[in-house]
């Protein structure tokens, strides 16, 4: 990696130079022994105008840096990586030292977009942009005609370039709300016209390929003001993982305000008590599922208005229901018209320069994490979407990208800390992640952090102040890829022990939300577990007036128990993609038109149709067709976990993985869970073994006729436990298991009805 000055360097040229320049370049690769390698420059604030001091306070803080050595008690092994890890926390803590000194600490520093983009005042409004390579800039509308001469921007030392328009005569706004606004610049790379980096709405007009950026500043009887408290973070999270635009059961794109009447009940209905929504910021490429953003601080005009999207939010919020926004911050588009890229003619500005700024399967740009307008842009992002919208928290995209120069492109890891604490250890973009999650935790306390990371990188989900990264959940990645591994198998070549171990196989003291499948394997080119599991079938043998097939009553079965298992011992939270959850048909797949490579080659397109691209939950609410059963099943597991909280419950004990007779049983609190993945043996007096003394009943079936099972178990039946060891448990019962069931018993100390949803 390059070897760059480190932050006590840059804070000390500071002193020399109290407003540097942010724009310094890289050093020469520099190998070196020590960790130092992979530290980059970290330029101080660009510009005097923008000094902290003239940021209104809130009473708001964000708590100091702790020690960072927690990390060692809670797992030992670390103490032999603690020259990495020491100056992981080092770099961090130093960083927080200079935006405290130069910015007014992380909580000012956090709140660019009170400076930066447009700004109104009682006077008028003022637009700034942080542009170092451009050689002039001026701004262009509709308000002025699109003259660049009109509005001729000035360019302070520090390439921030800055317009102030004084009201009109008549005191109404010189940009009109709605208008469309772009700043031209003159660049190294010639004349562009750019939507500002900060704007907070884009749009395409109908027949336009480029969006434009809109100047929303809507009169104040016209905004929407937020009427419900925030819930707070429930002690188990159930996540249901959404895509506004594709949530309509027709071919088109969906509203948020649609979303808000007719999706979200349907969330809460079904028992989950969170919806992530996926491409919330602006992409102007629909089939990117959202992750190619070009405007950061941009809700996506496809779906409606920013007020509209505040609605959906906090009709969410008085449902009780968490709303989680899958953030990105691990790349961005190389879209130079509407996006960041290029964006003052430089490939440098927001990212790195040549092919470490650039992710060759991704097709996008790689940000500068070392950089301090970059830390200032994203730690700004992050902090606008929770505090303009009152989003509860996030799942931050592509974690894993971040952390490593590698990308985890080529890499299979393997549990070896060498893996994780070596060179090709971003160290910046961890350090990045430890400061978001400072501001998202000391700022909203009760918001929630997930990180997508694949890598299983230690420390994750530890406390900034004890020396971790951070994050509240790990996505449990390797579940959805284990259980598409295992459904590409016979029957009888499953295994309990692998299933098992998948399943358990976390840090300790980390969370992490679990999930059978999300989003993406629900793509084209790959398969939901519906798919793998029932195939072609699924077309012809739905229907209750039909006979059901070998295949059908198959994957039914084990559609159910694949995800009652998943959420019984893979975390401390649980996903699902939308429709998932009565096993939606085919796959997802945006429309879009033939595409033309450079080679001649022509990639065949969907002749841009909506068809799969949309989510068709009246086939889960039709009780004619077997999704129904599915469907129900779902919500009874939902039902049945917030009911008994056995994710978060501290008690887990596996007793058996029966290789032969194929069963699982495992305890969680007080439910005792018993899983028979035989095809037909089914077993009569089969002793489980259990902790606690008592009487137990039935609080889930899925061979319950309501979830199109076989009604083979009865529901009147009570179990009473008999003293002596069995299974490495004091105490047991017995029951009888069909194949292909999973059976819950709970300890009857309250009498609850069973689990019905």
């Amino acid at each position: 990696m390059e070897d760059k000055e480190d932050v006590e360097d840059v804070k000390n040229e500071a002193k020399a130079n109290p407003v540097p320049s942010s724009n310094a370049g890289d050093d020469d690769h520099d190998d070196d022994d020590d960790d130092k390698a992979q530290d980059e420059e970290t330029s101080v604030p660009l510009e005097g105008v923008l000094s902290a001091t003239k940021v209104k306070a809130i009473p708001r803080s964000i708590p100091p840096p702790g020690i960072g050595q927690k990390i060692y008690e809670i797992d030992p092994t670390l103490s032999g990586f603690r020259q990495h890890l020491d100056y992981r926390y080092g770099q961090y803590k130093r960083l927080r030292e200079a935006i405290d000194k130069y910015e007014g600490g992380l909580e000012a520093f956090s709140r660019g977009y009170e400076k930066f983009g447009f700004t109104r005042s009682a006077t008028g409004i003022t637009y700034r942009e942080w542009a170092p390579g451009a050689k002039s800039a001026s701004l262009i509308g509709d308000f002025n005609n699109w003259n660049p001469n009109a509005d001729v921007m000035t360019r302070n030392e520090f390439g921030v370039w800055e317009i102030f328009l004084p009201n009109n005569a008549d005191g109404s706004l010189p940009i009109p709300h709605g208008s469309r606004v772009k700043i031209r610049m003159d660049t190294p790379s010639g004349i562009k016209d750019s939507i500002p980096a900060w704007i907070k709405f884009s749009v395409q007009a109908p027949g336009e390929i480029p969006y434009n950026g809109i100047y929303y500043d809507p009169p104040e009887e016209e905004k929407y003001v937020f009427q419900h408290p925030q819930p707070k973070r429930p002690k188990s999270l159930r996540i249901y993982e959404t895509h506004v635009g594709m949530s309509s059961t027709e071919p088109k794109i969906n509203t948020y305000v649609n979303f808000r009447d007719e999706v979200l009940p349907r969330i809460k209905k079904l028992g989950y008590n969170a919806v992530q929504i996926m491409a919330i910021q602006e992409h102007s490429y629909y089939a990117s599922f959202g992750y190619h953003v070009t405007n950061f601080f941009a809700p996506s005009s496809r779906c409606g208005s920013p007020d509209d999207l505040k609605s959906l939010i906090d009709r969410a919020h008085e449902l009780g229901l968490l709303v989680l926004m899958d953030i990105v911050h691990s790349h961005a588009s190389n879209n130079v018209l509407d996006g960041l890229n290029m964006f003052d003619g430089t490939d440098s500005q927001y990212f790195h320069s040549g092919a470490r700024g650039y992710h060759w399967m991704w097709d996008s740009r790689l940000f500068n994490y070392g950089s301090w307008e970059v830390l200032r842009f994203l730690l700004s992002n992050a902090r606008w979407w929770l505090e303009e919208y009152k989003f509860d928290g996030f799942r931050f995209d592509g974690v894993t990208s971040m952390m490593y120069t590698h990308h985890g492109l080529g890499v299979g890891f393997t549990g070896n800390y060498n893996e994780y604490f070596g060179y090709a250890t971003d160290v910046e973009a961890v350090v990045y992640l430890m400061l978001v999650n400072d501001l998202i935790h000391g700022l909203y306390p009760e918001a929630v952090a997930v990180g997508e990371d694949v890598s299983g990188m230690p420390t994750f989900c530890i406390p900034v102040q004890d020396g971790g990264v951070g994050f509240d959940y790990r996505l449990h990645m390797a579940i959805a890829d284990k259980w598409i591994e295992i459904l590409q198998k016979k029957d009888e070549d499953w295994r309990m022990r692998d299933i098992i171990h998948s399943l358990i196989n976390r840090r300790w003291l980390e969370k992490c939300v679990a999930y059978a499948e999300s989003h993406d394997q629900a793509l084209v080119g790959d398969k939901t577990i519906a798919f793998w599991l029932m195939d072609k079938d699924m077309y012809d043998f739905m229907a209750l007036d039909r006979p059901s097939t070998p295949v059908i009553d198959r994957g039914i079965a084990l559609h159910k128990m694949i995800r009652l298992i998943t959420m019984g011992l893979g975390g401390e939270g649980y996903l699902n993609f939308m429709g998932n959850e009565f096993g939606h048909p085919e796959w997802i797949d945006f429309p879009r038109c033939d595409q033309h490579l450079p080679n001649g080659k022509v990639i065949p397109g969907n002749n841009n149709s909506f068809d799969k691209c949309r989510r068709r939950f009246d086939l889960g609410d039709a009780d004619y067709l077997r999704y129904r059963g599915m469907q129900e099943f779902d919500r009874a597991m939902q039902h049945l976990e917030e009911t008994y909280g056995f994710m978060t419950s501290e008690h887990q004990y596996i007793s058996r993985k029966d290789e032969g007779d194929r069963i699982i049983v495992f305890e969680r609190g007080n439910l005792v869970f018993v899983f028979n993945f035989h095809w037909s043996n089914s077993y009569f007096d089969y002793r489980v073994g259990c902790s606690k003394p008592g009487k137990y009943k039935i609080v889930l079936d899925s061979d319950d006729p309501l979830f199109g099972g076989f009604n083979r178990i009865s529901h009147t039946a009570e179990y009473f436990t008999c003293e002596g060891w069995y299974d490495e448990r004091p105490r047991s019962f017995q029951v009888y298991t069909p194949c292909r069931t999973a059976v819950v018993y709970a300890l009857v100390e309250n009498e609850t009805e069973p689990i019905k949803g």
